[in-house]
């Protein structure tokens, strides 16, 4: 998926185009998770469509939820659902960063290993 140490950077115009898709996951997993909680929430606690949203958005962006859960079922889903939140949003960012990291670490190497060809050259 990504060039090995020996071949050259990725072009600017190349990195942007990966950088859009690895944002494009990203999102479809948030996404994919928002519709799983405001699915859970309507169907354990019978709220709305627009409140099961507002509750499953705040959860997944770290707020905690609105209304007052009722049900036994709510709770534990929505105990479960904030769990998963924490790790969604840990693994979208992670998503989203990998191809800056490893566009750092691959220029670094590259300058290594250039710093080493020149200091056998001078020998």
């Amino acid at each position: 998926m990504y060039e090995h140490r020996s071949q050259p950077l990725l072009p600017t115009r190349a990195f942007l185009r990966r950088l859009a898709s690895h944002s494009g996951v990203a999102l479809a997993v948030v996404v994919g998770s928002l519709l799983m909680g405001v699915v859970g929430y309507h169907l354990t606690e019978g709220l709305p469509w627009i409140d099961s949203l507002v509750n499953a958005s705040m959860l997944l962006g770290g707020m905690g939820p609105v209304d007052t859960l009722h049900t036994v079922i709510g709770k534990l889903f929505a105990s479960f659902y904030a769990l998963y939140s924490g790790m969604v949003f840990l693994v979208a960012v992670g998503i989203i960063f990998a191809p800056v990291f490893h566009r750092i670490l691959h220029r670094f190497h590259l300058e290594e290993t250039q710093d080493d060809l020149t200091d056998k050259v001078e020998k």
